[in-house]
């Protein structure tokens, strides 16, 4: 599909620069992809702000000590 974007002259320049005439679409939609996917991400992480408790977890006391202990119960980790 075909959209129309307005950009400052020094930004078309500096892309030009970087992928050429011919290499804008492609380079602009791999950065638009990975911004679409980063703002879905955030999305996610603003959702579940909250669905943890703040306490009664196993690893409130000392979350060191859980953390050792949970490598330490994984077969796949070695030392």
């Amino acid at each position: 599909m075909r959209v129309h974007i307005s950009l400052d002259d020094e930004v078309v320049v500096e892309l030009d620069r970087r992928v050429g005439p011919r290499g804008r679409s492609p380079f602009l939609e791999k950065l638009l992809r990975v911004a679409l996917d980063d703002a879905t991400r955030w999305d996610e992480i603003e959702s579940a702000l909250g669905t943890v408790a703040d306490t009664g977890h196993d690893w409130d006391a000392d979350p060191a000590a859980w953390v050792s202990r949970q490598r330490s119960g994984d077969a796949r980790r070695s030392g």
